[in-house]
């Protein structure tokens, strides 16, 4: 499971997120770097993006809200999302037909 942007952690998984702001639309676009690239239609004004940010989260992977959670980069465009009680096979099984994403990579 070579995935930077993608580890288990006590509690769930988390994701390592770059966010463009102020697009035309709510997508996953894929990898960049080490991070999962999404782009947002959400301002970064008060902490609009943030929420939006987890509810794309939320309901990509069919979870409710309150299970994902913000970890950090609140006020940076590289964020750091929980997703409680998830493993590390189940999001690549979710995110993979959205993005391509593989979990041999």
């Amino acid at each position: 499971m070579n995935q930077p942007w993608l580890r288990p952690v006590p509690g769930g998984t988390e994701l390592r997120i770059l966010v463009q702001p102020r697009a035309s639309r709510d997508q996953l676009v894929g990898i960049q770097g080490e991070e999962l690239k999404i782009r947002l239609a959400a301002p970064p004004v008060d902490g609009a993006a943030n929420a939006a940010c987890c509810a794309f989260f939320a309901k990509l992977c069919k979870l409710p809200k309150s299970r994902v959670t913000l970890v950090a980069g609140e006020s940076s465009r590289h964020k750091r999302l929980l997703l409680a009680d998830v493993d590390v096979a189940t999001v690549l099984v979710t995110l993979g037909p959205v993005s391509g994403l593989t979990s041999g990579d």
